[in-house]
């Protein structure tokens, strides 16, 4: 479904079914909560943004330890590719559900109600912000522990009262704190109002290891060498990811401004091959700046599946990105990666492994929050023009001036 469509329904049909199920939901706790055993059988729900998969690793991985819970997951059928890569949660542990049409996302609704009563779920964490259509799912799946933002005094955002562990949503901090935040609301031990309020160090959001096997890697590089020509004793891969997802269009550097990059790289790296990803949706615009930036400037868009990432960015001296998925996946497959921030801000989003963000910091940036369903008012991204040529070649050289040959590990 579009996006603005979503965002809709949200709105003026999550609204009245929120109020509604609010009371219903109550009294079905009193009547048939299930208790927690001592090895809960935790639910997240993370629909939308692949990248917040990952940043939510840390959480899940704290659940595991500290609550010594089993760990399942919802989300988007056409986003499960990056939760696959984490390997965290088996197979039959995940439910995923379709956003073709609205006749997919109801029958898949209803499908879930009975999957989380058949798997026995007691405890709910709803990861993200302030959806009303992830608070009914979690108000309805049977757990007696429901654990989510919740507004408290904030106009607007009204999605029913159907938490039992209220946590306060912090602008402030990283999101991957924030997701831990969810976490500790059933560690301690009384109840408090707001949860949570606990300290998180930094110490507390490493980022998840995702390592290709051999045999992926070196599947890979024929694949590259075949495609590009691309010898790793000679020379040194670039990967470049131009595009960003569909629900936010504004986080794209212009076009122009890449191919410069690619040009400026090439004519000053003579050992470097410069591959452009995307998916296969952004295979013609890949083409179309490849070929405008010289011979060794090559696609990649739409050849490799989400799942092949990490073997590729194995090979790969750096990327350079919007603020996207990809910039996730690379960081946490420990590939330094240069990201490119403009409607949303670092503070909150920049990935959790090996990364540098580039931020212009403008007056009217970030734009878009929790606050407004990450939907802006902007019709001319200046905070993306606001960043030069000049300023992320400079990055990039300095990164590739840090690293010690085309296989270490990038150095701080």
């Amino acid at each position: 479904m579009n996006i603005d469509a979503m965002r809709w329904i949200d709105r003026y049909v999550g609204v009245p079914l929120c109020a509604t199920a609010t009371p219903l939901v109550r009294l079905w706790h009193r009547a048939f909560a299930r208790t927690p055993g001592s090895a809960p059988r935790v639910l997240f729900i993370e629909l939308s943004e692949m990248g917040s998969t990952i940043l939510a690793a840390p959480a899940m991985q704290k659940a595991r330890e500290r609550l010594g819970a089993e760990l399942f997951f919802v989300i988007f059928r056409n986003n499960v590719g990056s939760l696959e890569l984490l390997g965290i949660i088996p197979q039959d542990n995940v439910f995923t559900i379709r956003d073709a049409s609205l006749f997919h996302l109801i029958w898949d609704t209803v499908a879930f109600l009975f999957w989380a009563r058949r798997k026995g779920i007691d405890t709910v964490i709803d990861l993200e912000l302030f959806s009303r259509y992830t608070a009914l799912l979690t108000g309805c799946s049977g757990g007696s522990r429901r654990v989510g933002f919740h507004r408290f005094h904030q106009e607007g955002l009204y999605r029913g009262e159907m938490l039992t562990h209220r946590v306060a949503y912090n602008p402030h901090i990283h999101i991957a704190k924030n997701f831990i935040a969810l976490v500790d609301s059933l560690l301690v031990p009384e109840p408090t109002q707001p949860y949570s309020k606990t300290l998180i160090g930094d110490d507390q959001i490493k980022p998840p290891d995702i390592k290709p096997s051999e045999a992926a890697r070196a599947a890979m590089l024929r694949r590259i060498r075949e495609a590009t020509g691309f010898d790793p004793k000679l020379q040194r891969l670039l990967l470049i990811n131009p595009n960003a997802s569909a629900m936010l269009p504004h986080r794209r550097w212009m076009p122009d401004r890449y191919a410069d990059l690619i040009k400026r790289v090439l004519a000053n790296y003579a050992d470097m091959i410069v591959v452009i990803t995307g998916a296969a949706d952004e295979s013609a615009e890949a083409e179309a700046l490849a070929s405008g930036c010289g011979p060794r400037c090559f696609s990649f868009a739409g050849r490799t599946a989400l799942a092949e990432l990490p073997a590729l960015y194995s090979h790969a001296v750096a990327l350079i990105t919007n603020d996207s998925g990809p910039a996730h996946f690379a960081s946490a497959a420990r590939l330094p990666t240069i990201v490119l921030f403009g409607p949303e801000t670092p503070e909150l989003y920049q990935p959790l492994g090996a990364s540098q963000a580039i931020y212009a910091g403008l007056a009217c940036s970030p734009c878009v929050s929790a606050q407004n369903h990450r939907k802006t008012a902007c019709t001319d991204n200046a905070c993306m023009r606001a960043i030069g040529v000049d300023q992320v070649y400079a990055a990039l050289t300095d990164l590739l001036a840090r690293r010690i040959g085309s296989d270490s590990a990038f150095v701080p």
